[in-house]
C-alpha cells in the first residue's frame, strides 16, 4: 500500500517540478551518483583498534554513553552494513589509521602498513564500499598538544614517518578498489593561551608537509583539514583555514571543509565558490556544531541545505566535491545516527539538485530581483520529499520513517546484547 502512495505522489512531483523546467529523473539519477563517505568511527565513539580502553584527546569528545557501541573490528563492520542497509545508493566507508585489523597486537602509527587493512580492502570489495582514510594524530602518548609542528624532531619525525605509511596505505587501496582513496590530514596541534612564536609553528608544519609529499602517489588523493580551534587549544590553531587554503592553493591539494571547524556565525557554504577557484578539489565533512564543534548528528537544517545548494550552482556535475560525514554522537543510537544524519545530507543535495538553476540565473543577470526571491522561496514548498521517497523505494531501503523500526529491533537483537 505504502509503494502505492509513493509512486502516486512521485507521479505528481513530477509533473509540478516539470512545470519550472526540472526533470526529477535526473535528478535521482544525479544522486545514486554521490557516493557518501561514512565515518567507521561513529559506531565505537572513535576508540578504534590500537588502544580500545584508552581515552580521547586532542580536543575532541565524544559525550554521551548509550549501550551497544562496538567494541572490536566483527561488531563496528556489523553495524556498517546495517546502516549501508538502511540508506539508499552506493556509498564509501572512511577509516582512520587507528581501526586497522592488528590481530590484538599493539602496532605504533609510525610502524602502520598495507598489509594491516588488507581485511578492510577484502572486506570492502565484498561489501561494494569503496574505502577512504585518515591519519590519526590524536589519543597518543606522543601527541601532546603539537606533532607535525612539533619543534622537538623527534616527535615531528616520528608524526612525519605515520603520515608518509598513512598515504602508502591509502595509494594501495585505491589501487585494490580502482578508485583513488581519498586521504585526509588532520592534526590538532595549537595552543590553550596565548602563543607569541605562531610563524615558527607553521614554518615546521610546512617543511613536515612538503617532505610528506615529496612521494608521489597515483592512487590516492590528499586532503588537509583546518579547524578554528579544539578543547584545550582555544587560543591558537597552526593547520588554520589560511594556513591550509594558501598551501592546497600552491600545492594542488584537496581542500577538507569541516562543518563544525569555523567560527559558529561563518558560512561554509559560502567558501565553495571560493574555494573551488583556487583548489583542485573540495572534501566535506559534514557534522552539526551546537555553539562549538560538537560534533552532532546532522540534519537537514538550513546550514545543510545552503551548503548543499551551493555546491550544485557552483559545480553542476559535482565532480569535483567528495561529501563525507565527521560526527560521533554518542548518547543516542549509533546505527541510528548513521541513518539520519546519511539521509539528511542526501535530502539537502536532492533538494540543491531540483532547484531551477538555470531559470533564477536568468533572473539574476536580468536584474529581476523580485522573481528572483520568489521563486527561491516557493521553490523550497515545492515536494522535493516525494522524489526522495521513490529515490528510497527504488533503491530498495525503508521509505520516510520505516526505518525506526528496523534499527529498533537491531538493537534489541544485536546491540543491546553488548556488555
Amino acid at each position: 500500500m505504502k509503494d502505492t502512495l509513493v509512486n502516486e505522489a512521485y507521479k505528481v512531483a513530477k509533473e509540478r517540478y516539470a512545470q519550472i523546467g526540472i526533470d526529477t529523473e535526473a535528478a535521482i539519477e544525479k544522486l545514486q551518483q554521490i557516493h557518501l563517505s561514512l565515518h567507521c568511527w561513529q559506531a565505537d565513539d572513535v576508540t578504534g583498534f590500537e588502544n580500545p580502553d584508552g581515552s580521547l584527546t586532542g580536543g575532541i569528545q565524544a559525550t554521551g554513553n548509550y549501550p551497544g557501541k562496538a567494541r572490536n573490528i566483527d561488531e563496528l563492520r556489523q553495524d556498517i552494513i546495517k546502516a549501508k542497509s538502511l540508506i539508499p545508493g552506493t556509498h564509501r566507508l572512511n577509516l582512520h589509521a587507528t581501526y586497522g585489523d592488528f590481530g590484538g597486537k599493539f602496532v605504533d602509527r609510525n610502524e602502520i602498513e598495507p598489509k594491516h587493512f588488507e581485511s578492510w580492502m577484502q572486506w570492502g570489495k565484498e561489501n561494494n564500499m569503496k574505502l577512504d582514510f585518515n591519519t590519526t594524530s590524536f589519543s597518543h602518548p606522543k601527541s601532546g598538544m603539537l606533532t607535525l609542528s612539533n619543534p622537538d624532531k623527534e616527535i615531528r619525525d616520528f608524526w612525519i614517518e605515520h603520515t608518509k605509511r598513512s598515504r602508502i596505505i591509502a595509494d594501495t587501496m585505491g589501487k585494490a578498489q580502482g578508485d583513488p582513496c581519498i586521504m585526509n590530514l588532520w592534526i590538532h596541534d595549537g595552543s590553550k593561551d596565548q602563543t607569541v612564536n605562531k610563524l615558527l609553528y607553521r614554518q615546521l608544519l610546512k617543511d613536515s608537509l612538503d617532505e610528506i609529499f615529496s612521494q608521489e602517489l597515483p592512487d590516492m588523493k590528499d586532503c588537509l583539514e583546518a579547524k578554528l580551534f579544539g578543547i584545550g587549544a582555544e587560543s591558537y590553531t597552526v593547520g588554520s583555514f589560511d594556513f591550509y587554503m594558501g598551501y592546497c592553493a600552491q600545492n594542488n591539494k584537496i581542500v577538507t571543509l569541516d562543518t563544525g571547524h569555523f567560527h559558529p556565525t561563518e558560512s561554509i557554504a559560502d567558501k565553495i565558490s571560493s574555494v573551488l577557484l583556487f583548489a583542485p578539489e573540495v572534501m566535506l565533512h559534514v557534522s552539526r556544531p551546537i555553539r562549538w564543534d560538537s560534533d552532532h548528528v546532522t540534519i537537514m537544517n538550513d546550514d545543510v541545505l545552503d551548503l548543499a545548494k551551493e555546491l550544485v550552482r557552483s559545480n553542476p556535475a559535482l565532480d569535483r566535491v567528495h561529501i563525507g560525514l565527521d560526527y560521533f554522537d554518542a548518547s543516542i543510537n549509533r546505527i541510528g545516527a548513521y541513518v539520519i544524519g546519511s539521509r539528511a545530507t542526501q535530502k539537502a543535495v536532492l533538494q540543491a539538485l531540483l532547484e531551477p538553476i538555470e531559470k533564477l540565473r536568468s533572473y539574476e543577470a536580468n536584474d529581476q530581483l523580485f522573481q528572483r526571491l520568489a521563486l527561491l522561496e516557493e521553490g523550497k514548498a515545492l515536494p522535493w520529499n516525494a522524489v526522495y521517497d521513490e529515490f528510497c523505494l527504488r533503491n530498495n531501503v525503508p521509505v520516510g520513517e520505516d526505518f525506526i523500526a528496523t534499527i529498533e529491533q537491531y538493537e534489541a537483537d544485536v546491540t543491546s546484547k553488548r556488555n
